[in-house]
This record gives structure tokens, sequence and C-alpha cells, in this order.
């Protein structure tokens, strides 16, 4: 993983550029808990050798495996926030990525891996966001 601050002068942006065999969410987290993120919107585009949707089940109050694709794939789309639970950062993120097929899914991302490269530009706001668990769903929630 490789990144730079790109922008300093407003909100600070950043530039994480992720390589073959990165874990995104991992990668992501380690950056965000490095960095001391702690209300910051990010995308991303690359692509991905494997991948892990998911999806909230309201039932059970549990994200369930949507997919699991074990080959090359684009990153269509990849977005998601950090927020503050129990003072550290948490990445929450979604995920929508395309087959050779055409055919593009998606869902809550739970793994993924990067090949060749996935570039993930980060802003972070002025203002920290946080989480806390909500009693009706049992997830984490930003409060605003």
């Amino acid at each position: 993983m490789k990144h730079r601050l790109i922008d300093a002068d407003g909100p600070s942006t950043y530039i994480v550029v992720l390589e073959t065999g990165d874990e995104v969410a991992a990668s992501l987290s380690r950056f965000a808990e490095e960095n001391k993120l702690a209300g910051t919107s990010f995308k991303a585009i690359g692509a991905l050798s494997s991948a892990k949707v998911g999806w909230f089940d309201w039932q059970t109050k549990k994200y369930e495996t949507a997919a699991d694709f074990q080959e090359q794939l684009e990153v269509l789309s990849l977005i998601g926030d950090v927020a503050l639970k129990d003072g550290k950062p948490v990445v929450h993120a979604h995920l929508i990525v395309g087959r050779k097929d055409g055919t593009a899914h998606g869902g809550h991302l739970l793994e993924a891996r990067v090949r060749p490269t996935l570039e993930v530009v980060l802003t972070e706001s002025a203002q920290p966001l946080h989480k806390t668990v909500d009693p009706k769903s049992g997830i984490a929630l930003i409060q605003p």
C-alpha cells in the first residue's frame, strides 16, 4: 500500500494505492488507524482477484455472504466512510464489481483481494463522525 496526502488546504484528501495481494478492508482499516481518521468518506476504482460481498439479514442481525467471487473482477464502485466507534476508526464500505460477462454484483464489503491495483481517494471532514450501536438493528450506526 502506498499513500500520499494530496490536499491539506481544505479538508485533508489522501490518495491510497493498494497493490496486488492487498486485502482491501484490512488495508483501509490499517490506514484509517495509522492516520487517525475520524470522519472520512472514500471512493475507489481498480480491479480484484477475489471479492466477498454481503447483505444485512434483519432477522439474525448479522451480515450474511451474498456472493463470493474467485475470479478477476473490475471495481465499478467502492464507496464508504470511516467513523469512530469506542474511540477507534471503523470502515464501512459497499462494493460493486463487474464480471467478464458484463454482469455487475454488489453489496456490503466483507473482503476482497487487489489485482493489480485499487486507487482510493479519501476525504477527511473537519468534524469527526461517531457510531453507536442501534438497539433495533444491533449494528453501529453514525449518529448525526
